[in-house]
């Protein structure tokens, strides 16, 4: 038996487990971005998405009552935007920035834990409640990728008012933009648990370090040639039956 394939006893070791995820293709239809400049300029009659990116997540985790193990999870996503005003279609553009906010909610397993954990570091897991229940929530992760802007458009929003002016408490309506994002997400529960895993003897990297010493042009000449860049690829096999909506009728 080779020296790799040989492991010996188990070691316990500390791992954050997996009990529960989903993963999400969302589509977030007409969001108001609150522009940093408060009203669209009322010039502006075409605005395009220049960049959309997730700035900040907010999670709320609860247990669901009767359901025991179960977590319902709020997501709250902060977007920033960047949009490219025009007055007219071949006018240059303005920049305008503004942040724009939408939810979601899941329900996930999380097991249950009545164990509350100090460290030396001055952290803990677990709390106490008033009734001296031990609470103690997995930790939720949520992994995104840069949302796709779908749609944006001009509209009316609504904006809160000044709320220390009581005349001007309800909702006041300006023209803003709305967008509809397109967003990939994948959501976790995990528990720190401990398992025993076989170990194996310990090694040292085979791989020696070394400095390229070529010169620039020997480098490049290592460098495969892009024949790719240089052929456009076609569409295999096109189906013309899947023209769709595109398809002009011959007379």
């Amino acid at each position: 038996m080779s020296e790799l394939n040989y492991a010996s006893d188990g070691v316990p070791i500390k791992v954050n487990r997996i009990f529960d995820s989903c993963s999400d293709r969302d589509c977030l239809s007409d969001i108001p971005i609150v522009l940093d400049c408060g009203e669209l300029p009322g010039s502006v009659n075409l605005v395009k998405a220049k960049c959309v990116r997730v700035t900040d997540i907010c999670i709320n985790i609860e247990p669901i009552p009767f359901n025991k193990g179960f977590f319902t999870i709020d997501l709250t996503y902060t977007f920033r935007v960047d949009l490219l005003a025009y007055d007219k279609a071949c006018d240059p553009p303005a920049l305008l920035t503004g942040t724009a906010y939408a939810s979601k909610s899941c329900v996930l397993y999380g097991s249950e834990s009545a164990v509350k954990t100090f460290f030396s570091d001055g952290s803990s897991s677990g709390s106490t409640n008033c009734c001296c229940d031990t609470i103690n929530l997995p930790t939720v992760s949520v992994s995104v990728v840069e949302p796709v802007a779908l749609e944006t458009k001009i509209g009316m929003v609504c904006r809160n008012a000044d709320a220390q002016s009581p005349e001007n408490s309800g909702c006041r309506r300006i023209r803003s933009v709305i967008v509809t994002l397109g967003i990939f997400s994948v959501v976790e529960l995990t528990r720190p648990v401990t398992i025993m895993v076989p170990t194996y003897e310990y090694t040292i990297p085979k791989k020696e370090c070394c400095t390229d010493t070529d010169s620039p042009c020997e480098v490049f000449e290592k460098i495969k040639f892009p024949e790719e860049e240089f052929s456009p690829a076609t569409l295999i096999n096109p189906d013309s039956s899947s023209c769709g909506c595109c398809d002009g009728e011959n007379g």
